[in-house]
C-alpha cells in the first residue's frame, strides 16, 4: 500500500478529531478560568468556618468592604455568596431571578415546616406559585376584614393601656411585641380564642432558638445521623407541642363548621381548611384558581410563617421607629406638627388620615432603610449561575444583605444619619422592589407577601402613639445617650428594649 494511502485515514481522523478536541479544551479552560467571587482564604475541609460569628449584618458589611459587593465563602461543604449592593442585588433579585428564587433551609427549619411544607421555605416551582397566590389574595388581602380590624382593635387596646400609665416609664419594646403578637393570633385563630396564647408564644420562642441553633449538621449533611449536637430531639419535642396545639385548633374550627357554616366570621385556620384536601371539593374560592389541596402539615406550617413573619418583624420595626424619632426631637416634632395640621387635637386619628401624613410615612420608610425588618434575605441557586463574571454553583446559598444594601454610601447621601426627608423628593426610592438601594421587604418573586397587611400594623401603631402621647426618656435621659445596638436574629431588634414615659397630648380621653 502506498503511503499516500497510508495517510488519507490519519488525515481525516486529524481533520475531524484535532478540531474538536481543542474545541473541548477551550471549553473545559474556560470553565476553568470561571472564578468563584472573592473572597477570604479557608483552611481545608472546614474552610471559613471559624468566622462562623462575623456571619451576621453587621459582619458581612465590613467584609464586604474588604472584599466588594459579592463575596464568596466556604463553610463546609456549603457554598455562600455574599450580596451587599445595588448593583448585584438587581442582578439576582431581577436579571437572574429564576435562578436565584430558591430558599435554603437548615436541618431544623426543613423539620420544623415538615420538609418545607410551608411557603416561605418551599422551594420556587408550581406548588409555591399556588401557596403564594393562596396566602396574598386571601389570608393577606385588603378585603379579608378580619385581619385588618384585629390590627385596628388591638392598637386600640395598646393605646387604652398606655393611657393609664401617665407619668410611668414603659417598656414600649415589650408593648409592640405583645401588640402584633396578638394581632397575628387573632386574625389566625380567631377573636374567641385567648386560652392557650401564652403556651403559643413559647412554643413560638422555643422554634425561634431552634432555627438560629448552629448545627454542624447544616455544613457536613453527612453527620445528620450522628446528631453530634442533640438537637434531634430538641426539635421533635417542639414539633410535637406544635401539632399538640394546632391539631387541637383544626378539630375545633372544622366541628364549629359543621355546626354553624358561618362564612362571615372567619380566621385563616378557616380560610385555609377550605383548600384541605378533605375539604376542597366544597371550596367556595374557585374564583382563586387555587388548585392546591393542603394537608394538615401545610396548614400548620403556613400558620407557622404568618407569626413568624408577621410578629417579630413587625414588632421590631415599630419599636425602631419610636427610637429614632425620640433620639431624633426635631424630626419628632415635625411629625406631630404635621399630625396637628391634618388630625388636630380634638380627634383621633382615623384610617383615611393615613394617605394625608406625608412627613410620617417618610419616617417610616427611613425607619426601613436603616432596620429593615429582616436584614439578611436568603436565597438559593437552583443551577449554576454566572454573575459579574463569577460562578455561583448549583444549591449555592445567596445572602442578599438588606442592611448593608440600606446604607451603601453610593447609592445614599449620609447613609447613617436618620433623614426622613430624603423621602420627600420627587423620584425617591420606593420598597416595591423596583429600587435595590431600598428593599426591606425584598423583591421579585420572594418579596414578602404580607407586606401590606405588615405596613398598616406599623403605621397604625406608630401613629396612635406619636399622635396620643408625648415621649420622654426616665430619669432624665438625654435622646443622645440612647443605645443604638441590635442584635442579630430573624430579625435585627434593639439590643435594649426602648422605655419611654408617656404624658397625654389630646383633648379627648383615651379610656
Amino acid at each position: 500500500m502506498e503511503p499516500a494511502t497510508l495517510l488519507q485515514p490519519l488525515n481525516m481522523l486529524m481533520f475531524f478529531v484535532l478540531p474538536l478536541l481543542f474545541l473541548l479544551l477551550v471549553l473545559v479552560r474556560t470553565h476553568r478560568k470561571l472564578p468563584y467571587p472573592p473572597g477570604p482564604r479557608g483552611l481545608p475541609v472546614i474552610g471559613n468556618m471559624l468566622m462562623v460569628e462575623q456571619l451576621t449584618h453587621r459582619g458581612l458589611a465590613k467584609l464586604a468592604k474588604i472584599y466588594g459587593g459579592i463575596f464568596h465563602l466556604r463553610l463546609g461543604l456549603l457554598h455562600m455568596v455574599v450580596v451587599s449592593t445595588p448593583e448585584f442585588a438587581r442582578e439576582v433579585l431581577q436579571v437572574q431571578d429564576n435562578i436565584f428564587s430558591n430558599r435554603p433551609a437548615t436541618h431544623a427549619i426543613k423539620f420544623l415546616t415538615y420538609d418545607r411544607a410551608d411557603m416561605a421555605f418551599a422551594h420556587y416551582g408550581p406548588f409555591w406559585r399556588q401557596m403564594r397566590k393562596l396566602c396574598v389574595m386571601k389570608l393577606f388581602s385588603r378585603k379579608r376584614a378580619e385581619s385588618w380590624a384585629s390590627v385596628q382593635d388591638e392598637v386600640e387596646c395598646t393605646v387604652r393601656s398606655v393611657a393609664t400609665k401617665y407619668g410611668s416609664p414603659v417598656n414600649i419594646g415589650e408593648l409592640v411585641f405583645n401588640l402584633t403578637n396578638n394581632i397575628i393570633y387573632r386574625a389566625a385563630f380567631g377573636s374567641d380564642l385567648i386560652e392557650g396564647q401564652d403556651q403559643f408564644v413559647s412554643i413560638l420562642q422555643e422554634f425561634s432558638k431552634l432555627f438560629g441553633a448552629f448545627n454542624i449538621a447544616d455544613f457536613f449533611p453527612g453527620l445528620n445521623w450522628v446528631d453530634p449536637q442533640g438537637l434531634n430531639t430538641r426539635l421533635s419535642k417542639a414539633r410535637q407541642s406544635l401539632d399538640r396545639f394546632i391539631d387541637r385548633i383544626i378539630d375545633d374550627h372544622l366541628a364549629k363548621k359543621k355546626k354553624t357554616n358561618d362564612a362571615d366570621d372567619t380566621d385563616m385556620v378557616d380560610d385555609l381548611l377550605a383548600f384541605y384536601s378533605e375539604e376542597a371539593k366544597n371550596n367556595k374560592f374557585n374564583d382563586l384558581q387555587v388548585s392546591v389541596n393542603l394537608t394538615r402539615e401545610n396548614i400548620k406550617a403556613i400558620i407557622m410563617d404568618v407569626m413568624f413573619g408577621g410578629t417579630e418583624t413587625v414588632a421590631s420595626a415599630i419599636e425602631w421607629a419610636m427610637t429614632e424619632l425620640i433620639k431624633s426631637p426635631e424630626n419628632l416634632m415635625r411629625v406631630q406638627q404635621e399630625l396637628n395640621e391634618v388630625v388636630g387635637q380634638d380627634r383621633r386619628v382615623q384610617e383615611s388620615d393615613l394617605d394625608k401624613l406625608t412627613y410620617l410615612k417618610c419616617a417610616i420608610k427611613e425607619t426601613l432603610r436603616l432596620h429593615p425588618p429582616i436584614p439578611l434575605l436568603l436565597h438559593e441557586t437552583s443551577e449554576d449561575a454566572e454573575v459579574a463574571g463569577y460562578r455561583i454553583p448549583a444549591r449555592t446559598r445567596v445572602v442578599i444583605n438588606a442592611w448593608a444594601i440600606g446604607r451603601d454610601k453610593t447609592a445614599w447621601n449620609d447613609p447613617e444619619a436618620f433623614k426622613p426627608s430624603r423621602f420627600l423628593n420627587e423620584g425617591a426610592a420606593d420598597f416595591k422592589g423596583n429600587n435595590f438601594e431600598f428593599i426591606p421587604f425584598g423583591s421579585g418573586r420572594r418579596s414578602c407577601p404580607g407586606m401590606q397587611l405588615g405596613l398598616y400594623g406599623l403605621e397604625l401603631a406608630v401613629v396612635h402613639l406619636l399622635h396620643c402621647f408625648s415621649w420622654e426618656l426616665p430619669n432624665g435621659m438625654k435622646p443622645s445617650d440612647l443605645d443604638m445596638s441590635d442584635v442579630f436574629g430573624l430579625t435585627a431588634p434593639r439590643a435594649s428594649r426602648l422605655v419611654a414615659v408617656p404624658s397625654p397630648r389630646l383633648n379627648v380621653r383615651l379610656f
